[in-house]
């Protein structure tokens, strides 16, 4: 017999459940459609911000067929690729002479016959803002052309038509304080242009650039240069040129190979979306070829294994609660004679029926929060959709997974509800059942053997071993929940009387308090997972990041020959239009013989000085040289760690020059310099500047207190000043100078070695200048603090340049964690409130004895608060026990590349940190269960009408 006819009734019985339990089943089918919700705007998002290659193409050449462009070897024969990309002369051919690189190549003769063509040349370039001065690039392009279409878009005013207008950014436009109309006038050759529009590039909204028509900046720009020579030349990019073919034909790859005959480069839309054969491309020899396929990473399979652990742990509990809320129904099945697989087959059905309710809606809440937040979306990645990019496909299979995990979730209620007597199910009694005492030997096996699977995953860099050990791990904790749960009924013995009823419902109704529990976990787990490895990660951002300046600083440093006259009027203009705090620290600039900045043009024309470092332990970094790989096979991460910190290995990995100071980083100054820059705050430091001596802040140059400072002083006979105070031949000195010594810490300061007072180095001979000064911030400067303050400083003799940090261009971790952080407390506390609210539907016989038994009102409200609190604290618990096993096994993912790499390179760093996401786990862990407790108390009425007890 056919068993359709049974699931025909089976699926009507529970469709018509499904209906008269409408809040049971809305909050079920909340429970499956928010993780399918997460997953297909998840996927919508990913796939439409991923540009397809007809989107980079557009993004580059806009409409047009393809762009030429010339090489640096002249007009030689060429071979390329077909991407337009990788070029190099033919194997076998000889290199180019210096004759053949210097004449120009023809490109126009090179376009297909009928062809018609736009130009493009941009130039680095400073200009006028409403607040000062901002340094930008102007691009000579006539972006007015429909061939520009999908490249560049005005999205105000109107396009550049005549020579003395220009087109700008948005982003450049607001960071500038403009508006259409103003003036724009490039420094130096004094162009003036007026701003007609603003554009945006689709595929950067960031961008910040000027455009120009072709001919109107580089040309007078050039002409201006050439007639005063005082005013620096233009550097303008090589020339573009983007075509567009005869109609219909497009640059072929027989027009590429022509092209490549004359020394020309071309990158074909028509030739990149169709590339020829492998036999038909003379390069193709040469290049061993790649895959742009990108493997799954460990991160992505496991998010995937236990999002779908979430959606079953999620839905669970509400069948679980549907399944005894219908057990009086269920018994009438039963006594009618139905079978116990009749029973299951009902509840089942149930599953099916609420999880493709929820994978519909789940999936078209997507696509509209996707296509809602879409320019929000765009504004944080920093690029504009082509289109919306759908998948069918992964968009089914999305909606398949939440009908099957809403299925697997019904499984369990289906299973207990199938071993329940009729007698039990139609009187509504309970019975007693004793808890297993397997199951939790069962889930302390499976949470070792996880967290085992996925160490050993992490460690070999397995990542189905890390999915699989996970979600392993997770189901462990799963199955000691009850556990658990009975043995919180314990702690409320010294309680007042609503927590310690709380506490012993949850041991009691253990049926019924696991799965919310477990629903709580499974979001908890998935959040403290990503929060951890992200945090993870950000700390290892930050310990990799080479900063310029030290934190909070900013310096001022004189530019050319004689600038040091003008320096107080630029640190006026510094301390006038930024935001420092506090005195300025000045600083000078040291060196022997004649000045190598002003006759570096001669051979031997100028003099050295040189911090000598020592040989030995303590002194070589063992990192680098001989014997620095067998080394490095033998270390740690940890171990690596201690000797790349050691001030040895520092020097030889933080090699940034800067404040004029030359590969011996000596900079003169006084104990200002400590404390405003180095952060070095030492009174004995500071003494030891004030008696002449150096403060040295890398160890490792020091031998029994003392440096050796190596001096050629060397004079060119154009240098006719000093030249005539030491006559002679050039003599070299070797001093040995006693030092004090700074902590090992402050060997990374960025740019400074050893800071020595002036007269130490007056009385070695050696030559100081005043070079600049540093400042303290009180704050990060605006876009307008900083324009002005360029101003200023042009307005003072534009002799001295202001150096700020590169801090700001860092990753922002702190924004993805905040979000993160908020998400994960959002998800926490909707299943919280939603398994809270099915667990009190399913005690509301309870709360009415409660009532009956003459409880004042407000015991039922407070009981519900702590209920959720109980709740949702456990699970958050559990829930980051169980996230930190993915994260630990990712970071050792991590940390198996980062070895490899290093026993490589044993100057690369290894360092792989675990870092605990406090700040998410301490919002998870306090204010949420506090926050779904208070709205449990508050949404609970206090008044109960008593009911007739079923039975």
């Amino acid at each position: 017999m056919s068993p359709l006819p049974g699931w025909r009734a089976a699926f009507r019985i529970a469709r018509r459940d499904a209906a008269r339990a409408k809040g049971r089943s809305a909050l079920v089918v909340a429970m499956i459609a928010l993780p399918v919700l997460g997953v297909t705007a998840a996927d919508l998002t990913y796939r439409s911000a991923l540009p397809t290659k007809a989107e980079e193409l557009t993004a580059e050449l806009g409409s047009a067929d393809a762009r030429f462009m010339s090489t640096s070897v002249g007009p030689v024969k060429l071979q390329q690729m077909p991407d337009g990309i990788n070029w190099s002369t033919p194997e076998g051919a000889p290199d180019p002479t210096p004759e053949e690189q210097a004449k120009p190549v023809d490109v126009p003769a090179a376009f297909p016959e009928g062809s018609r063509y736009l130009t493009e040349r941009s130039v680095p370039a400073s200009v006028t803002t409403r607040h000062g001065i901002a340094d930008t690039e102007v691009s000579e392009l006539r972006i007015s052309d429909a061939m520009l279409r999908g490249r560049i878009e005005l999205t105000d005013g109107t396009y550049p038509r005549k020579p003395d207008e220009i087109a700008a950014t948005s982003d450049f436009v607001k960071a500038a304080g403009l508006s259409i109309g103003d003036s724009v006038t490039v420094r130096g050759p004094e162009l003036t242009y007026t701003l007609t529009g603003t554009v945006e590039l689709p595929a950067d909204l960031r961008a910040d650039a000027l455009y120009a028509l072709p001919g109107s900046v580089i040309d007078p720009w050039q002409k201006a240069a050439d007639r005063d020579k005082t005013i620096l030349p233009p550097q303008p990019s090589d020339p573009k040129w983007l075509v567009k073919g005869p109609a219909g034909a497009g640059v072929t790859w027989q027009d590429i190979l022509a092209a490549n005959e004359r020394g020309v480069v071309v990158k074909s839309r028509q030739v990149a979306l169709n590339p020829p054969p492998d036999s038909e491309v003379p390069m193709s020899s040469m290049s061993s070829g790649y895959s742009t396929e990108a493997e799954t990473t460990a991160a992505v399979l496991t998010v995937a294994a236990m999002a779908v652990l979430e959606i079953v742990l999620l839905a669970g509990p509400a069948f679980a609660v549907g399944a005894r809320r219908s057990r009086r129904q269920l018994g009438l099945v039963g006594s009618c004679g139905g079978s116990r697989g009749q029973v299951r087959a009902v509840v089942l059905a149930g599953g099916a029926v609420l999880g493709a309710v929820g994978a519909v809606a789940g999936v078209g809440a997507g696509f509209g929060l996707t296509a809602l937040f879409r320019p929000m979306i765009e504004d944080f990645t920093g690029n504009r959709f082509g289109e919306l990019t759908v998948r069918p496909w992964e968009i089914l299979g999305i909606a398949a997974l939440g009908l099957v995990t809403g299925v697997l979730a019904a499984l369990a209620p289906a299973i207990v509800a199938g071993r329940q007597s009729v007698l039990e199910s139609l009187t509504g009694r309970r019975g007693t059942r004793r808890s297993s005492r397997v199951l939790p030997v069962i889930g302390v096996i499976a949470l070792t053997s996880g967290v085992g699977v996925a160490v050993y995953g992490g460690v070999a860099g397995d990542t189905v071993f890390v999915a699989g050990g996970s979600v392993l791990a997770e189901l462990g904790v799963l199955a000691c929940i009850p556990v658990i749960v009975g043995f919180l009924g314990r702690l409320g013995r010294g309680l007042p009387l609503t927590p310690r009823m709380a506490l012993r419902d949850a041991a009691r109704n253990r049926g019924r308090t696991a799965p919310a529990v477990a629903a709580v976990m499974a979001a908890v787990a998935g959040s403290v997972a990503i929060a951890t490895y992200t945090s993870s990660s950000a700390a290892q951002h930050a310990y990799d990041f080479e900063p310029n300046l030290t934190p909070g600083t900013v310096a001022l440093a004189a530019s050319g020959i004689g600038a040091d006259a003008e320096l107080p009027r630029s640190r006026a203009a510094v301390e006038q239009n930024y935001p420092v705090s506090g005195r300025p620290a000045d600083f000078g600039r040291v060196w022997a013989g004649s000045d190598c900045s002003v006759y570096y043009e001669e051979e031997n024309g100028c003099g050295t000085l040189e911090l000598v470092k020592p040989t030995g332990k303590g002194h070589s970094c063992p990192l680098k040289g001989k014997g620095a790989e067998e080394l490095a096979l033998r270390l740690s991460a940890d171990e690596h760690k201690r000797m790349m910190n050691s001030p040895a290995c520092m020097d030889e990995n933080y090699t940034m020059v800067a404040f004029g100071t030359g590969e011996h980083k000596i900079v003169i100054g006084g104990a200002d310099v400590l404390d405003t820059y180095v952060k070095l705050d030492d009174p004995a430091a500071a003494k030891a500047l004030a008696d002449g001596t150096p403060v040295l802040l890398n160890s490792a140059y020091a031998k029994n207190g003392e440096v050796t400072l190596k001096a050629t002083h060397l004079y060119s006979d154009r240098d006719e000043k000093n030249r005539a105070r030491h006559p002679g031949k050039a003599r070299t000195t070797t001093d040995r100078l006693k030092v004090y010594v700074a902590p090992d810490r402050f060997a990374a300061t960025p740019g400074i070695r050893m800071v020595m007072p002036q007269k130490t180095a007056e009385r070695l001979g050696l030559h100081v200048e005043d070079y600049g000064s540093f400042y303290a911030l009180g704050r990060d400067a605006t876009d307008a603090e900083a324009q002005a303050a360029y101003a200023a400083i042009d307005q003072a003799g534009n002799r001295a340049y202001l150096m700020s940090s590169n801090e700001r261009f860092r990753t922002q971790d702190d924004t993805i964690l905040l979000i993160l952080a908020l998400f994960a407390g959002v998800v926490t506390l909707g299943a919280a409130a939603i398994t809270t609210g099915l667990s009190k539907a399913d005690a509301e016989a309870d709360l009415t004895t409660l009532s009956a038994v003459g409880a004042p009102p407000g015991v039922r409200r407070s009981l519900s608060g702590f209920q959720c609190l109980v709740v949702a604290l456990t699970g958050v618990l559990l829930g980051t026990v169980a996230g930190l096993v993915p994260a630990i096994a990712l970071r050792l993912t991590d940390l198996r590349a980062a070895l490899e790499k290093m026993r490589e390179d044993p100057m690369q760093s290894a360092y792989t940190p675990i870092v605990m996401p406090w700040e998410t786990v301490g919002l998870l862990a306090l204010v949420v269960p506090v926050l779904a407790g208070l709205l449990a108390a508050a949404l609970t009425s206090s008044r109960l009408t008593l009911a007739r007890r079923a039975g």
